[in-house]
């Protein structure tokens, strides 16, 4: 006698058997290929001609904005000082604005198209830093008089 389980469903007379689900020593196909998984769409980045005008007017502005105050080019260096953040200001918010768009988003804030809410202690942070920024920046250009 042999010791172990029997194949019942086998010996059983008029037993339907489907081809290929068992063989007597296992399955009949154990080739396992691994799944990879490839995204279809390219990743979303900012590409060189959107970043150029940004970059090149930020560093216009920021020069524009650097060099009255640290030359002081008489009484007109004030508003050319003001214009240079101006024009910064613009460029970060076309960078800013450029980056959303492509699907990035602020550290602490969430993407677009996302349930969450904003935590309110990052939003407070980011006015309170811009606050001291603009602040900082307007006194530098009012001791210039």
């Amino acid at each position: 006698m042999e010791a172990g389980p029997r194949d019942t469903d086998r010996d059983a007379p008029g037993a339907r058997h489907e081809a290929g689900r068992l063989s007597p020593d296992g399955p009949d196909e154990l080739v396992v290929t691994p799944e990879v998984e490839v995204e279809l769409r390219p990743a979303r980045r900012l590409r060189i001609w959107q970043l150029a005008p940004i970059v090149g007017l930020a560093a216009v502005g920021s020069l524009m904005f650097a060099f009255p105050l640290a030359f002081e080019f008489g009484g007109g260096g004030a508003v050319v000082a003001m214009l240079g953040l101006l024009i910064s200001g613009c460029a970060a918010g076309w960078g800013m604005m450029a980056a959303r768009r492509v699907g990035h988003t602020w550290p602490g804030l969430p993407g677009r198209g996302s349930d969450e809410r904003p935590d309110w202690r990052v939003i407070t942070l980011y006015v309170a830093v811009c606050a001291a920024l603009v602040a900082l920046a307007v006194w530098r250009v009012a001791r210039l008089r």
